[in-house]
């Protein structure tokens, strides 16, 4: 690693402090109590040492030079892209060998040495790609500018005031861990090739002759596969020194200076930490030569009796370290604090029920949201001054550190996903995400390393303690006011459709997950509602998000436990994908994600627009019972609502079995819960429904129907029903039932065809449920259609009580015993709005 050595000393040789320089820390955990001075905060010029920045010249000349390194930059990041690519050339290749009889390396080898080689190609391609666009219109003149010209040049120095390019480093730096882990693995990567180019011709032939195309003359350059792998420790330090050449030809009012400002602390602060860790790999030495290594880290809020804190939690081999970050003095760095720690030995997680908000703290969070969205709005529009005079500079800075105190509390109040630490000591822990997909990247990486075999050497807390500033990979919470770059975010409308998944192994019920980044000014997640037992389970949910500044779309499968299991929910696969505004289209646009074995069919819309600000008072869903089924479909943006296809999947999900289904009643405070679940949280209705009575569930939906203001089969037709059921000819009788079944309003036919699919496989169990077709008909025939109610003064066929219910269950006996049904549809189509053909993503 003397590549870390060398970069330290000549930082050191520039008077550039290799150790970052933190601010004191605000402790989100006191409300409303803020520290002057904000360590998370890129917007601090004051108490870092910066570099020199000659006095004499005029910003016009700084940007001049700025765009000349600029260039630079991108020039040299083609290179090292054209060497990762290289690199990567022959990875391919040996894996196939792998599985070979005489492979060249082992599949194992192949992981080695190519450990997240794809990651950083795949991170410097989009930082690449956003350089270069952002470049493009800003070419350099072959000549002395012309009288004429020097318009132009001023133009283009305005230009140059407006070109931002701190959140592309930023971006960078926020995937360290990508780094950290090749930084890791580098000396076993290198072993391998060194040992393989001494024992296998092949390979030492692959080793010693790797070309590389480089430049618009396409000539080529002779690595050795040794020489390419030291590239990317190589890239480092080269980062990290031009980032200091960049931020000395920046002019102090530059929109970008207190960014580039921020990157460089961080960055310097990552080199510190590499150069120490190639002496001490992030490890302290156990017994019989074990070693403690940090595996993971970042920030999570801890519950303890009642309150909220946001911490540090570093995960360690053998242990898990929660510490509460605190600021030193002025100019000094930051230290960290115990709290707790837990041994691995033994240890049990628990995904524990979704939390619930006090009615205060879900008024706090909404008004914390409207202020944070007014802020951002000022600061959009100051932000489009190129020039700003000290107090506007001064003004700035306190909103985006006002931004950063509103997100902090809001990263503290409003995670409701809870993680449960259980210790064969008996201590407790639990911790609360706001992300699932974060949760579960947890949960995977404490299990890996949890057993019984793990060796329990207490730790020395205050040495562990101390060193975290070192260890750390991630530097601050994630806070998006500290990523200003909005060229690649989106901001409106993105609607989201899940249709259906395939490649489970065995029939499950499963549900879908979504989550959104971005500001938290509006709700970021949804799920699905879970599917029955199938190997190919169809959702067809529609999900709109109202968003600003997203730029991920995480989406996970989650198995539901069947009837009877003692386990909790479990996430099958995830993966997360990049939104790409230029991509995303006004139009629904249809692909399919790989989720591993799992696949998950889903169509993406995105509308941009100005978004509205967000309410003071939560937003309260719409009631569905007592509502006509047309206007409560709209409402959902579905052809069946939630309520019957929840309802119905629960039933078949462990109801098809249960004596008497639909025919036995449940508890009367049963069935009142879930109609106000209902009728307030569609979310919480669904969680409701996996605890309770399945006759509760059965009971529910007989409810909804029964509650319609105007029956499923519309009243207008009773007597056209009751005619053609008198038709002698099956066949005309047939045809004449499918024509009226035809003419009911879209939701109501998709409906009333979803519910008699469902009741023909409850009967399929008769043998088991004793519910045959004609006792499901006598059940459901009243509530899904009524006759005419009789007007004073109009004349109407007068139909007996007796002669009204035979007709009401005959007419759904009649399409129960149909074996050529058509299929419901259960969601608008997204492919009629479209004319691109489906594409696959893989993750």
């Amino acid at each position: 690693m003397e590549v870390f050595m060398e970069a330290a000393a000549y930082l050191e040789s520039q008077h550039i402090p290799v150790e970052a320089v933190g601010e004191p820390s605000p402790d989100p955990l006191q409300e409303d109590v803020f520290p002057e001075e904000d360590l998370f905060s890129p917007h601090q010029t004051d108490s870092m040492d910066l570099p020199d920045t000659p006095v004499l010249r005029t910003p016009g000349e700084m940007l001049d030079k700025r765009l000349m390194v600029l260039r630079t930059i991108l020039d040299s990041e083609k290179l090292f892209l054209n060497e990762l690519e290289t690199l990567l050339m022959p990875m391919k290749a040996l894996k196939a060998t792998a599985g070979t009889s005489q492979p060249v390396l082992s599949s194992q080898q192949v992981q080695i040495v190519f450990y997240q080689v794809p990651e950083l190609r795949d991170l410097h391609r989009d930082f690449y790609t956003g350089m270069r666009d952002r470049l493009g219109h800003l070419e350099p003149q072959a000549h002395p500018p012309t009288g004429s010209e020097q318009g132009e040049a001023k133009e283009q120095g305005q230009s140059g005031y407006q070109l931002m390019v701190g959140d592309l480093f930023l971006k960078i730096l926020s995937q360290l861990g990508v780094y950290r882990g090749f930084i890791d693995n580098y000396e076993s990567a290198v072993e391998i090739v060194r040992r393989c180019t001494q024992t296998d011709q092949r390979f030492r032939i692959l080793a010693e002759s790797m070309m590389s195309h480089n430049g618009s003359d396409r000539s080529k350059t002779k690595y050795t596969f040794e020489a390419l792998l030291y590239k990317p420790l190589e890239r480092i330090t080269k980062t990290t020194l031009v980032l200091h050449d960049l931020l000395k030809h920046t002019p102090q009012q530059h929109s970008d200076h207190p960014v580039l400002h921020e990157v460089l602390r961080l960055s310097r602060s990552f080199l510190s930490g590499v150069n120490e860790g190639s002496q001490c790999k992030r490890e302290v030495t156990l017994s019989r030569g074990m070693r403690r290594q940090l595996i993971r880290d970042g920030f999570v809020v801890d519950v303890c009796e009642g309150g909220r804190n946001l911490r540090h939690l570093f995960l360690y081999t053998d242990l898990l370290l929660c510490t509460k970050l605190k600021g030193g003095a002025q100019g000094k760095q930051a230290q960290y604090r115990f709290c707790w720690y837990l041994p691995l030995a033994g240890l049990k997680l628990h995904w524990g029920p979704e939390m619930e908000r006090t009615t205060d703290t879900h008024h706090r969070i909404h008004a914390t949201r409207a202020k944070m969205y007014l802020l951002r709005h000022e600061l959009r529009q100051t932000m489009l001054v190129p020039q700003k005079c000290l107090a506007a500079r001064t003004i700035e800075r306190s909103r985006w550190k006002k931004m950063e105190q509103l997100e902090l509390m809001i990263l503290t109040h409003s995670p409701l996903l809870p993680l449960e630490l259980h210790s064969p000591s008996g201590k407790s822990h639990t911790l609360v995400m706001s992300s699932l997909y974060e949760l579960e990247e947890w949960r995977e990486a404490i299990h890996k390393l949890t057993g019984d075999n793990i060796e329990m050497v207490p730790p020395d807390l205050l040495t562990l303690t101390s060193s975290c500033v070192k260890l750390r990979m991630t530097q601050q919470p994630p806070l998006h006011s500290i990523l200003p770059g909005e060229e690649q975010s989106l901001c409106g409308t993105l609607s989201v459709a899940v249709h259906s998944a395939c490649g489970l192994q065995q029939p499950a019920s499963v549900y879908v997950c979504v989550e959104v980044d971005g500001f938290e000014f509006y709700e970021s997640q949804a799920q699905t509602h879970s599917s029955v037992s199938s190997l190919s389970p169809h959702w067809d949910q529609e999900f709109s998000f109202q968003v600003d500044g997203a730029q991920n779309l995480k989406v996970l499968c989650v198995l539901q436990p069947e009837e009877g299991e003692s386990c909790e929910d479990r996430v099958l696969c995830k993966t997360s994908i990049q939104l790409d505004p230029g991509l995303l289209q006004k139009r629904w646009r249809r692909q399919t994600l790989s989720l591993g074995q799992v696949e998950v069919t889903m169509s993406l819309k995105y509308c941009p627009h100005p978004l509205d600000p967000p309410c003071l008072v939560p937003a309260q869903q719409q009631s569905i019972f007592c509502k006509p089924i047309g206007a409560v479909a709209q409402q959902e943006g579905v052809l069946v609502p939630h309520v019957v296809r929840c309802c119905v999947e629960e039933v078949e999900r462990r109801g098809l079995e249960e004596v008497g289904i639909y025919r036995l009643s449940a508890a009367t405070s049963d069935i009142t819960n879930l109609k106000t679940a209902f009728n307030t949280s569609l979310r919480e209705a669904v969680s409701r429904l996996r605890c309770v009575d399945v006759n509760a569930v059965s009971g529910i939906l007989k409810l909804y129907f029964r509650e319609l203001p105007e029956p499923l089969i519309p009243t207008e037709l009773f007597q056209s029903f009751t005619k053609a059921l008198d038709i002698p000819d099956l066949s005309s009788r047939s045809v004449t039932m499918l024509s009226l079944l035809q003419s009911c309003p879209s939701v109501n036919q998709n409906t009333f065809l979803f519910l008699l699919h469902h009741l023909k496989r409850v009967s399929d169990r008769q043998n088991v449920n004793k519910m045959p077709l004609m006792n499901l008909a006598t059940v459901f025939g009243p509530s899904l259609l009524r006759p005419p109610v009789a007007i004073l003064g109009q004349c109407s066929p007068t139909v007996d009580i007796s002669q009204e219910v035979e007709v009401q269950v005959q007419v759904v006996y009649f399409y129960l015993q149909c074996d050529n049904l058509p299929e419901a549809q259960t969601c608008i189509s997204h492919d009629t709005e479209t004319t691109e053909e489906d594409e696959t993503t893989n993750i």
